[in-house]
């Protein structure tokens, strides 16, 4: 058999999982889902200086407390803005009114053995209502904190880009420009 025939020949063999001295690894299973949630403030059409974003913080397996924007599962039936309206409620104990769509953010991470695909829809929201509570069990403390405060204080990159274009929306709003 010439050399170009041995490599043709390696070339159509199968791969053999679990071959002696290569121990398969068993394939995880990628999974996707889908949340929503918002960045509730308070204050929306008065003094800029005033104006207040409901937050959520977290207790990581660190022991660190992370502070995000509250946001769940989407359930059967429900949109995304419902859902969004529903785990602000939840999470803060702050009722809001959808006024824009902030964007999506997207990531990867393992659990359970298996891969999650997650995908997560952002609205601006108006308080209408309510008392800050952090009464859901996944919540560590909720609180008001200025939107100037905002790059500061969330723990996660994507959520701070949203945090800004949510300020910018809210300065084409006051600008009529909407």
């Amino acid at each position: 058999m010439s050399p170009a025939d041995r490599a043709n020949s390696r070339r159509r063999q199968p791969r053999r999982r679990g071959s002696a001295g290569n121990a398969a690894k068993p394939r995880m299973r990628t999974v996707r889902e889908t949340s929503a949630g918002g960045l509730v403030v308070d204050g929306l059409d008065g003094p800029r200086d005033k104006r207040c974003a409901a937050l959520i913080g977290r207790t990581d397996r660190r022991g660190r407390l992370l502070w995000s924007l509250p946001k769940g599962h989407i359930e059967q039936g429900e949109t995304a803005e419902q859902t969004a309206v529903r785990e602000v409620a939840e999470e803060t104990g702050i009722n809001g009114l959808v006024v824009a769509e902030l964007g999506s953010i997207d990531y990867w991470f393992v659990t359970e053995g298996r891969r999650v695909h997650k995908t997560v829809h952002h609205y601006l929201m108006r308080s209408v209502g309510g008392e800050l509570s952090d009464a859901d069990i996944e919540v560590t403390q909720v609180a008001w904190v200025p939107l100037t405060d905002l790059d500061s204080r969330l723990a996660y990159a994507d959520e701070r880009r949203l945090a800004e274009v949510a300020n910018r929306l809210i300065d084409r709003m006051e600008n009529g420009k909407q």
